[in-house]
């Protein structure tokens, strides 16, 4: 295990009601915020009147950021910091999943900064004071409410880009599980297989010693096996909410890393197709882990730790031979996410052929990408050509 210093300084208010702390929270840096929130389902759910009444009632001055992209995208951060800047605004508070809170963190990053905000994505060293960042999360899926991360998308460059630094972590965040009662099932199965995803991106790694943290892996691996399907077939579910909402949170705040050395290399290659063709993120990862699996399986180095997941997460007999072991955890892998009713192959996605070569030279970039099994552009080639 690695030397870490342990440091997850947000504050949750987990559960349902917790919504009535938010002003109080808000009130401890200053007294006005700017909304950031996508479409209308917020609107729809009653969400945003509650919200709004709640600031009324203490006094705190809004402004608003509307219509966030799945994929946010840099035009949209620039106009919210634009919007900081010339009002004053001391909070940014994001209502939503993950692309607002993204939007709302590179925001509140843009707003004490003199040049351009896509210059934060490319240079996250040149992030300074960041305006304190809140979250009302409304859908269990990217973590974002709890991590130092934001993916953004550059539509000029056909680029999505991950920025970090400490100052992106929300302050607090409100995690009431009945704001994701409405969430329609294709966006509660992505949710779920976004967090499958974040937690085997932390799984599989080789730093030696890591004993628990792998345990605590497969604990969240198992709450989304057990609880994506019911959240499924009953939205009101408040138990399978609730586990799926704290499970995402878990999955990347960097409580399963400390320790280990993790270097992301599924979702480095998903960045590159969402950047191009705007898909859903937890689609693009379920199609592509199964058949990064079967990649890297290749190897006979990294069986054991397929046979460990197969044995750990997936209950296989350890009596099998490593590579029967490792063969079943990935069909079981890419069974769960056609369970729920995700696609199976990128040409589901209207992505053409004749653009995975140069989109895998462009998640390579001019050296490999990922930790566990580093992948030249050949390889993520042949991993997109499987996924196809």
């Amino acid at each position: 295990m690695l030397n870490f210093k342990y440091s997850i300084p947000t504050e949750i208010f987990f559960g349902k009601g917790q919504i009535s702390a938010l002003p109080g929270e808000l009130l401890r840096y200053g007294s006005s915020v700017l909304l950031v929130y996508g479409g209308g389902s917020i609107k729809r759910a009653g969400l945003y009147d509650t919200v709004v009444r709640l600031l009324s009632g203490a006094k705190i001055a809004y402004w608003e950021l509307v219509g966030v992209e799945p994929n946010p995208r840099i035009d949209t951060v620039r106009a919210g910091a634009k919007l900081c800047k010339e009002n004053g605004i001391d909070t940014v508070l994001a209502i939503g999943g993950g692309s607002s809170i993204d939007c709302a963190k590179v925001v509140a990053a843009a707003a004490n900064y003199d040049g351009d905000a896509w210059d934060l994505v490319l240079h996250p060293d040149k992030i300074g004071k960041v305006l304190p960042i809140a979250a009302v999360l409304t859908i269990a899926a990217t973590g974002s409410e709890m991590d130092r991360i934001a993916v953004i998308s550059n539509m000029a460059t056909n680029e999505k880009l991950a920025t970090s630094h400490d100052g992106l972590r929300p302050r607090f965040a409100v995690m009431d599980p009945e704001y994701t009662y409405t969430v329609p099932k294709y966006q509660t199965a992505s949710g779920t297989a976004d967090i499958f995803s974040h937690v085997l991106e932390s799984y599989f790694v080789k730093t030696p010693g890591v004993y628990l943290q792998r345990r605590f892996c497969e604990a969240l691996l198992k709450t989304c096996l057990h609880y994506g399907p019911k959240a499924m077939t009953d939205p009101e579910d408040y138990e399978a909410r609730a586990n799926l909402m704290w499970a995402s949170s878990l999955a990347i705040n960097d409580l399963i890393t400390y320790g280990t050395e993790r270097r992301w290399t599924v979702h480095p290659i998903e960045h590159v197709l969402s950047a191009h063709y705007d898909i859903t993120h937890g689609v693009g990862l379920a199609v592509l882990t199964p058949n990064w699996m079967r990649f890297v399986c290749g190897f006979s180095e990294n069986l054991p730790y397929f046979a460990e997941y197969g044995v750990n997460v997936w209950n296989l007999p350890s009596s099998l031979p490593q590579e029967v072991l490792a063969q079943q955890a990935i069909e079981k892998t890419e069974g769960f996410f056609e369970a729920l009713g995700l696609p199976k192959h990128l040409s589901e996605l209207g992505i053409p052929i004749d653009l995975l070569e140069p989109m895998a030279e462009q998640a390579a970039g001019s050296g490999r990408v990922g930790g566990f099994h580093p992948l030249s552009k050949e390889d993520v080639y042949s991993i997109l050509k499987m996924s196809y």
